[in-house]
């Protein structure tokens, strides 16, 4: 997980450009449309340091659960009036049911297998309320994954330096990369490495997973990061 980095997850990804606000928009456009449920209470799983569930929070009652305190802390100065729970998404119970269930920027990667990916959207139905909805946005599947290849995110500002490098590897249908980080501030320079496993997934493993809880699904394979997205809607009961 990010927990050695979770300090400099945000200005890691921000100076990559990544768009929270449009990210989270986009599903709030897909929520207003095809929601049934007639709430407005919002789970947003793997909510990492907060920045999907602050703009979420614009519309919606959210709360956020993730695996890694460090991140989770950083949701909180974020977020305070909000709250967080510390969780595993295969198996985490929080005695309710949420209108939305939101688990974007490929977190679901990290269940590992299909095992886990089968657990972790049955325990998200569990958590969903009839006409409800579920968005889920995949990690890369088998087929996109490419071993070899070399990444590397730099950020140059006054005060902080960050470089941050991997190497894409993979043991079957797992992906692995171990990411190299050398950060410089006024106080020294330090070097530490971070290891990262997540499933790679097929569509129709993907699929798979949401129909086996009776839900309906709609894949878009060009929503915004190139990764696609799930929605799933559960039957309202008649």
């Amino acid at each position: 997980m990010f927990t050695p980095s979770a300090h400099l997850y945000d200005t890691i990804y921000l100076n990559r450009g990544k768009n929270y606000a449009g990210e989270a928009e986009s599903v709030h456009q897909l929520i207003q449309y095809n929601l049934r449920s007639g709430g407005n209470t919002l789970l947003d799983v793997a909510c990492g340091t907060g920045l999907h569930t602050n703009y979420l929070h614009e519309h919606y009652q959210v709360e956020g659960l993730d695996l890694d305190a460090r991140m989770l802390e950083a949701a909180k100065q974020r977020c305070p009036e909000l709250t967080f729970h510390l969780g595993d998404m295969r198996n985490f119970d929080l005695g309710r049911q949420f209108d939305v269930i939101t688990c974007l920027f490929s977190s679901i990667g990290y269940v590992g297998t299909i095992s886990g990916l089968n657990q972790a959207i049955a325990n998200f139905e569990r958590h969903l309320k009839s006409g409800g909805l579920m968005f889920v946005e995949p990690w890369f599947t088998p087929e996109d994954w490419h071993t070899g290849n070399i990444h590397a995110t730099f950020v140059d500002q006054p005060g902080l330096k960050i470089s941050r490098m991997n190497l894409a590897e993979r043991e079957g249908n797992l992906s692995r990369f171990v990411f190299h980080y050398l950060v410089g501030t006024p106080e020294g320079i330090e070097h530490f490495t971070e290891r990262h496993e997540l499933g790679l997934f097929t569509v129709d493993e993907y699929l798979s997973a949401f129909r086996a809880c009776g839900l309906e699904v709609v894949r878009d394979p060009l929503w915004l990061n190139g990764r696609g997205l799930y929605m799933a809607s559960k039957l309202q009961k008649q």
